[in-house]
Order: structure tokens, then C-alpha cells, then sequence
């Protein structure tokens, strides 16, 4: 009779966590061959483990509060408590929500519909976003929650094998899952914050693609089969930098001082301040990361250079996405673009002066500038001033 517990409780969560992230190409087999249930998997290994992120933000929350620019702010207990708890609902719903996406969308690129396997997939997919929710409990090491995209490619390795698709629609059914799934927790969003009660349903998705072409998403855009294609190369690389990290308990990422040595001691007109070092990993992820405040009158801003190691090779999945979002307000705009390969994000008020510009550099580095300036001109210069040379020399 089939199990509703979710792996060998003997060998413990804890073991096949480290497994599950650090070889995943064989420990994903072992899962597609357990007897499970979905109400199994989402007791045993769901519930705790969306706990995680929800559980440190309302610590961090409450210990350390909201820090920028050198103003500290506390919000109300009540006030976090409900957003830990809102945080935690939407994680069930979404993982359900992502279930279903995935097992409805598998006839299209010739897999087989099975909702077991399907939560399987989103469940133990999804382990190294939630095991990363626990960098919210120190706002400082907030940027260390991007170890969480490793989720992308754990659901790359997963969805193909254990939802039985077709070697050469499995990219096309990865991307297109992970696309509708996103607008399908947009809509989740919009219901539970009641934004708006319009019911919005994900269109079909009939156009299965190939590798080398392009697949084309109604409302979405087309996605880059053959880049993404690329990508699992370096996604592979990655793994294997991870697994010798985790082996040898050493680190592959740059040295802090290294990162430190890039930030300039002036931009602008900006003189450089106060700077602050970071570094740290978990399960052979590893990570560092510098930042420097730039002041000039009443006005600061902040760059940071963030070395994600291997888990900067993760992103480069993005690159196949051509997606653009842009959002214009009353005193200013957000977008977000893929120049190059790399996403860039770009915020600006013109009533505060102040913004955010950021981009990825040699496919592992995070450059981002932050706060208040003259234009986001200043920003985008801040961050221009990282010599994105060194970056791919301190790559190697």
C-alpha cells in the first residue's frame, strides 16, 4: 500500500534535502520511484517547509526591523504576524495552484497527466526556495535569498522525468509551466489581497514548440528554446561547483575583499562611506557581497556587488525568457527588461528622487545601486562604475 510520507524517514527531511540539492540528477529517480500521496507530501514535507520563510521574516521582523538609509523602523506586532501569515496561506495555495498547472498543462507537450507525480515535482522543486526563506531572519543577509532561484533548476531536472515528457518537448513544458504558473499565482495574489474579483483563467497552451525554436505564449511573449537549451549547461556547471563546495567545504565564491576593492571611491560628485561585507552558504551554495553608502548633501545611495557563485549560473535561465514589464505611476515608473541576456530592473520617483537600477554581469554577479540621487542617470552610473572585466576575471 502506498506511503503518505514524502521519502525514508529513517535517512530523515534533513538527508534528503542535502541530497535533493546537491545531486539532484540522482535523487530525483529515487522520488519518481516512491509510493506517495498528495495529501502525504503536503503534510510532511510542504507544511514545515513553507514555514521556514514566513517564520524568519516575522523574527527578522520583529528583532531587527526595517532598515534604509540609516533610519530604523519596527512595524507593529500585529501588522507582522499578518503578513507572516499571509506569506505562509499563499505558499500552500500557490503550491497547489502549481500542482494543478502542471498536471493540466502535461497532454499539451505529450506527458502524462498524474496530479501525485505533479505535486511530487512542485513540492521538491520548490525545497530550495523555501530552505532560503530562512535568510529573512537577518535583513543584512536578505540578498542571500536568491540561492532560492536554485528551485528553477531543480524543477528543470524534475518536471521532464517524473511528469513522463518527451525528450524534445521537455524544455518547451518546463518554461511554459513555470510561465503560466506565474500568472497563475498572479491571479491567486490579486484574489487574496481582494485587488480585484475578476476571475482570470491561464490560456491554453497548444503550441508545444521544440528545442530549437521558440514557443509562444498568448499575453506572455515568446520564450528561446535554443537559449534555454544553453542554459542547462552552465545550470549543470553550477551543480557540479555546488557539489564539490559541499564535498570539500570549500567555497568558489569571490572573497569579499575582492568585491569590496571594486566599489570606487567616488561617482558623480557621490563621496563613498560606510562599507559592509557579507558572505556565507548552505549546502555547498555559497555567496558574498559588498555594498558602499555614496553621500553628496542630503542625498545617499547604496551599490552592492553580490557574487552568487554557483547559483548565479541559475539565473542565466532568464536569458531565455524575453519578457518585458513596465508600470507607470503618478510620479514615476518600474520596468524590467532582458538586455543582453541579463535582466535589468529600473525603478524611479521623481517626486522622492530616488530609485533603484540593477543588472546580472558575467552571468553571477548582481550589481545594483539604491536610494536617493539627482536622476536615475546617477544609478545606472553607480552601477556602470563596477568593472565588469574584473567580475569575469574573478569568475574563473
Amino acid at each position: 500500500m502506498a506511503t503518505q510520507l514524502p521519502g525514508d524517514q529513517s535517512a530523515g527531511m534533513i538527508d534528503r534535502i542535502k541530497r535533493l540539492l546537491i545531486s539532484p540528477t540522482q535523487e530525483w529517480p529515487l522520488i519518481d520511484a516512491e509510493p506517495m500521496t498528495v495529501k502525504g507530501i503536503f503534510m510532511t514535507w510542504v507544511l514545515p517547509l513553507a514555514a521556514i520563510g514566513p517564520v524568519a521574516h516575522l523574527i527578522g521582523m520583529l528583532v531587527f526591523g526595517i532598515g534604509f538609509l540609516g533610519i530604523s523602523y519596527h512595524p507593529p506586532i500585529g501588522v507582522v504576524l499578518g503578513s507572516a501569515i499571509t506569506m505562509y496561506v499563499l505558499a500552500l495555495i500557490g503550491t497547489f495552484v502549481m500542482a494543478l498547472v502542471i498536471d493540466w498543462l502535461a497532454p499539451n507537450f505529450g506527458a502524462t497527466k498524474n496530479p501525485v507525480s505533479a505535486m511530487k515535482v512542485v513540492a521538491f522543486s520548490m525545497t530550495a526556495a523555501w530552505i532560503a526563506g530562512i535568510f529573512q531572519i537577518i535583513p543584512n543577509l536578505g540578498w542571500l535569498g536568491l540561492v532560492g532561484l536554485y528551485s528553477l533548476y531543480l524543477l528543470w531536472i524534475g518536471l521532464p522525468l517524473l511528469m513522463k515528457a518527451p525528450a524534445d518537448k521537455a524544455p518547451a513544458y518546463v518554461i511554459v509551466s513555470i510561465l503560466v504558473c506565474c500568472v497563475a499565482m498572479a491571479v491567486v495574489n490579486l484574489a487574496a489581497s481582494s485587488i480585484s474579483g475578476t476571475f482570470i483563467r491561464p490560456p491554453l497552451i497548444a503550441d508545444s514548440g521544440s528545442v530549437s525554436g521558440a514557443v509562444t505564449v498568448p499575453g506572455v511573449g515568446s520564450v528561446d528554446l535554443g537559449k534555454a537549451n544553453e542554459a542547462v549547461a552552465g545550470l549543470k556547471a553550477a551543480t557540479d561547483r555546488m557539489k564539490a563546495d559541499a564535498a570539500n567545504g570549500t567555497s568558489s565564491a569571490v572573497p569579499v575583499a575582492a568585491l569590496q576593492a571594486l566599489l570606487p571611491a567616488s561617482i558623480g560628485g557621490f563621496t563613498r562611506g560606510d562599507v559592509e561585507t557579507q558572505s556565507g552558504g548552505i549546502g555547498g551554495i555559497n555567496g558574498s557581497h559588498a555594498e558602499a553608502r555614496y553621500t553628496q548633501g542630503d542625498q545617499s545611495f547604496r551599490l552592492s556587488v553580490a557574487d552568487m557563485s554557483a547559483a548565479g549560473s541559475i539565473m542565466s535561465l532568464g536569458g531565455a525568457m524575453n519578457m518585458q514589464s513596465s508600470r507607470q505611476t503618478a510620479t514615476g515608473y518600474e520596468k524590467t527588461e532582458m538586455v543582453g541576456g541579463a535582466m535589468v530592473t529600473e525603478k524611479w520617483d521623481n517626486q522622492s528622487h530616488s530609485g533603484s537600477y540593477g543588472t546580472m554581469a558575467a552571468s553571477r554577479f548582481m550589481v545594483s545601486a539604491e536610494g536617493s540621487a539627482p536622476d536615475i542617470a546617477t544609478l545606472k552610473q553607480a552601477v556602470a562604475s563596477i568593472d565588469t572585466g574584473r567580475l569575469a576575471a574573478l569568475a574563473k
